[in-house]
């Protein structure tokens, strides 16, 4: 017997199999709801139950705490319902579900920006280039089954041949990995990763994409690579002529870490609507850094008291976005339903503390 899932206020109803969360099937049958991790770790997939029954699986309490739990939200990434349900997320949307794709890929690239983030240029298949939003993103699928994400660095037009370029130019994704020292597949990627590798990934994945039918100034937030979904963002503003105002906050511990500086230098020549504030929290005395220094999601404050009007777009660490979550809206008065935001969990993020 199937549950029927209905979302407000868009009218939207799909199913769910026995003993299937809300998310899986919802991602299944091809409906945008929001999300990150799907893992429980996020908090990116919570929504309010208006009606129903559900029963959640293993999940972190920040993500969900027991008092959200009590007041009727869930997770929807680990819901799994019991009656029909009636949820409210004013982000479902008709486009935001390309079909999902399972593929080989090959290294066609392989480039050390720091000393911990490398740049990955994968091939994808000629004959079925997977469709995405920009800010969205894949999964690779290790031998042994276990899965690791990461974000598409490049819009979505790149991967199709610019004007007098040679057909023969493979489509292709950009990704910036961090080195986790011990992590199974990032020691891979700065230790044996060779060009010409094969490897197999799935996507697209995630919620987190340019809202185009607001007119609204953003606010680009980015700590370490989590600059990587954003960079995708200002390259799709870019080709389609988005000319709304965006900031870019991009945070490190040091200088170092704002590993494609040189490339946000140059989009500024070519965006007027683009304005830049690296934000460096650990800056040694050698590094001779004369710039903004504390927090990244603060520095937003300090220079927006008031986001009332504003949409923000954040990604990267999970304490970056969820302190950006909590304080714009309290202290900025941020809608929470303009918050976008792709977490960067890794897989020690998602073993932590669970309810």
């Amino acid at each position: 017997m199937s549950f029927q899932i209905t979302v407000q206020p868009s009218g939207r109803t799909f199913s769910a199999n026995p003993d299937e969360a809300i998310l899986p099937a919802a991602i299944r049958q091809g409906i945008g709801l929001p999300y990150g991790c799907k893992d429980g770790a996020c908090g990116s997939c919570k929504c309010k139950k208006l009606e129903g029954t559900v029963v959640h699986g293993t999940h972190q309490t920040k993500a969900l705490s027991h008092e959200e739990e009590a007041a009727g939200y869930i997770l929807t990434c680990c819901a799994v319902p019991q009656t029909d349900v009636l949820l409210e997320s004013r982000q479902v949307t008709d486009e935001s579900a390309f079909p999902i794709k399972k593929m080989p890929s090959r290294v066609l690239a392989l480039e050390k920006k720091s000393h911990d983030v490398m740049l990955v240029r994968l091939q994808l298949p000629a004959n079925d280039t997977m469709r995405y939003h920009a800010g969205q993103y894949v999964e690779f699928i290790l031998r042994d089954g276990a899965r690791r994400s990461y974000s598409m660095a490049n819009a979505p037009h790149t991967l199709v041949s610019e004007p007098g370029a040679s057909p023969a130019t493979p489509p292709g994704i950009e990704l910036h990995i961090r080195h986790m020292p011990g992590g199974k597949f990032t020691d891979h990627v700065f230790n044996a990763m060779k060009e010409k590798e094969i490897l197999r990934v799935e996507g697209p994945y995630g919620s987190f994409f340019l809202r185009e039918d607001s007119d609204k100034p953003m606010v680009l937030l980015a700590s370490g690579t989590g600059f990587a979904p954003i960079k995708a963002l200002i390259e799709h503003m870019r080709h389609k002529g988005i000319t709304r105002p965006a900031t870019l906050y991009w945070g490190g511990r040091r200088p170092g870490d704002l590993y494609l500086d040189d490339w946000v230098q140059a989009q500024l020549a070519a965006m007027p609507q683009l304005k830049y504030v690296p934000v460096i929290s650990n800056a040694l005395p050698e590094d001779n850094w004369t710039g903004r220094t504390g927090f990244v999601h603060r520095a937003v404050l300090e220079d927006f008291p008031d986001l009332s009007g504003h949409q923000v777009y954040a990604c990267g660490a999970p304490i970056v976005v969820d302190s950006a979550r909590a304080e714009y809206s309290a202290q900025a008065g941020l809608p929470t339903d303009e918050f976008y935001a792709d977490s960067f969990t890794t897989e020690a993020d998602k073993h932590k503390e669970t309810a």
